[in-house]
């Protein structure tokens, strides 16, 4: 299903919803508790929102989260948002594990750390880059990154995906490799990567990570979002297949193409495939 249909569901309900709580004198605000993890929820947005619905938000991913994470693992969470899969990712390593979690919008980047706040015990587990991985740190940093899904009326949203750009002004461009050389002494064992068209730039600072330790990808692949960082499905393959990774349907644990283009045939246009990234 295209992200502009699962966003237009959720604006039906989310309506329905408000209105329900309207009657009862409630705001769209909500602290909520799902899966014994705490949030501070914005109902008028859609993670939040699909987290407030007993936390269907990717609910795949964090199935394939839960079978794949190993405890007291070095996992990384690149374009955290709000920390949905980050504070799953903390539960999954336990007290032993580390999770970093990168996140380069001002706007997300205080809802990640609130949750964090409201989750002491998970929050020990976790350190937050407010940051934006690329190939070098002397790079520029883009002024707005999409890290908003509205679920109100808004204008000025991205015509496919409905997203919303937030500011990126507190963000310093920083490169993997060099993050990474501060947790030398661990092994990456999984990274969650979903930055919405950015993955080429992240992987372009993280040579030594895919040649040499090859940790499991968790990812969406969407060639349009590529596209329009002037990008490609094939340059994204460039720092993949050299190195000996496959990639696999999240859902089915089918094998994909490891051609991009029959990939590309396999995606419509505004749509995308959760996979998994598997060294071989």
């Amino acid at each position: 299903m295209k992200t502009t249909h699962k966003i237009g569901a959720a604006r039906l309900m989310y309506r329905a919803v408000r209105a329900g709580r309207s009657l009862l004198g409630k705001s769209d605000r909500q602290i909520a508790v799902r899966n014994g993890i705490n949030y501070d929820l914005d109902l008028a947005q859609g993670i939040d929102f699909a987290i407030y619905l007993g936390n269907i938000y990717e609910r795949q991913t964090r199935a394939t989260l839960r079978t794949l994470v190993k405890p007291a693992s070095l996992v990384l969470d690149i374009g955290a948002n709000v920390g949905a899969h980050t504070l799953h990712l903390a539960h999954l390593v336990g007290p032993e594990g580390r999770v970093l979690a990168f996140e380069p919008t001002d706007f997300a980047f205080r809802k990640l750390n609130r949750n964090l706040e409201l989750n002491p015990e998970l929050q020990r587990r976790v350190t937050p880059f407010h940051c934006f991985l690329t190939g070098q740190d002397a790079e520029p940093v883009p002024s707005a990154i999409y890290s908003s899904w509205p679920l109100t009326n808004e204008s000025d949203l991205h015509a496919k995906h409905l997203g919303r750009e937030m500011r990126t002004e507190a963000a310093q461009a920083r490169r993997l490799d060099d993050v990474l050389a501060q947790y030398s002494d661990l092994r990456v064992q999984l990274v969650k990567l979903d930055v919405d068209g950015y993955e080429c730039d992240v992987l372009r600072g993280a040579p030594k990570l895919m040649k040499d330790v090859k940790p499991i990808f968790i990812m969406e692949l969407a060639p349009y979002v590529l596209e329009e960082r002037g990008t490609s499905l094939e340059e994204l393959f460039s720092y993949f297949i050299p190195n000996g990774y496959r990639f696999f349907d999240e859902k089915r644990g089918k094998a994909l193409p490891s051609s991009a283009a029959e990939l590309g045939r396999m995606v419509s246009d505004g749509a995308c495939i959760n996979a998994i990234a598997r060294a071989q």
